[in-house]
């Protein structure tokens, strides 16, 4: 497996596979999608070549993002490569589920296990605010899609942001009574170009966590190939509930995944200083020199990202990267 200096072993990949997204999020893209270079993504060969050199080191885990990855028109061609893929064992993706509700069934006859969805906000009206779309009930019925599809695990993802869905945690806590949905709140995290949007909307998670401990909730082990989230469960709910809180101080000690954006950079972390390019070696079909890449950089990984710092790294906005 890799191994980095800190003792962590990496069993997830986190694959983008576009920057491109077609929602305006306030958070990440409140002007839409400024494209500042060539489109020239990943093919499906280097997608594939990439997955198994990854796959060789011990990845059993492999997240598809964007962007907004459904956009390409080979996004059910890359689940495919996934799958036949010896070592993977679980494909996930993350969506705005914009097409959800027309394509989840294909996507599941892929090969994909999982999809997490992200929504902001149950509030219609806010979730135009957000998103610059009125998509709401397009994206909820992708949600019911999913679950009636059979997929092995369905979360949603909402941004914590205080004014525009600060005070929403009955309502979603009450959408979770009777569904098997996780939802999973994450802190809104600082980049290059949102700083006076962060210091007016962060909400530190751990406010939400005591709320969850006082009504009953109780914290779900993690298993080797789960992500960041700290996740709970209460015995009258259907739902879970998942906290991703980047600046608590232990968050980097679990670290598990690697990134790679959809120019083949290498990112050792979310918020690194640079992407290392590996894509010189990612049409080759041997994968050796991929494979051995791997191995050197991985001894190159901090211990702890500087977000406590406001140390952004190179992150712009997350759908650089897919978070």
């Amino acid at each position: 497996m890799l191994v980095d200096p800190a003792g962590r072993k990496f069993s997830y990949l986190r694959l983008s596979i576009t920057d491109v997204c077609n929602f305006k999020c306030v958070y990440c893209l409140p002007d839409g999608y400024q494209c500042d270079h060539d489109r020239d993504f990943l093919s499906l060969n280097e997608i594939s070549n990439t997955v198994k050199a990854f796959a060789h080191h011990g990845i059993s885990k492999l997240r598809i993002t964007g962007g907004e990855p459904t956009l390409r028109k080979d996004f059910i061609d890359v689940i495919r490569a996934a799958k036949d893929t010896q070592g993977i064992t679980k494909i996930a993706a993350t969506t705005n589920g914009y097409s959800m509700h027309k394509h989840i069934n294909n996507w599941v006859d892929a090969g994909l296990n999982a999809i997490n969805v992200s929504i902001d906000t149950l509030d219609p009206r806010m979730f135009n605010t957000i998103t610059g779309h009125d998509k709401f009930s397009t994206v909820m019925q992708g949600i019911e899609s999913a679950l009636e599809s059979g997929i092995e695990s369905v979360k949603i993802n909402s941004v914590l942001m205080k004014q525009y869905n600060g005070r929403e945690l009955d309502t979603f806590l009450a959408y979770l009574k009777h569904r098997p949905v996780t939802m999973r709140f994450i802190e809104l995290m600082q980049t290059n170009d949102n700083k006076s949007f962060f210091d007016a909307n962060h909400i530190s998670g751990q406010s939400i966590k005591a709320k969850l401990l006082q009504a009953g909730w109780q914290p779900i082990i993690r298993s080797v190939t789960a992500g960041p989230a700290q996740e709970f469960f209460h015995p009258d709910y259907q739902g879970k509930i998942g906290l991703i809180m980047p600046y608590s101080n232990d968050f980097c000690d679990t670290c598990n995944r690697l990134r790679i954006s959809s120019l083949g950079k290498l990112h050792l972390c979310l918020f690194s200083e640079q992407g290392i390019s590996l894509r010189e070696h990612m049409s080759d079909n041997t994968n050796q020199a991929l494979i051995d890449q791997l191995a050197r950089y991985i001894k190159t990984k901090k211990p702890t990202h500087l977000l406590h710092q406001g140390d952004t790294g190179v992150t712009t906005n997350l759908s650089m990267l897919g978070g």
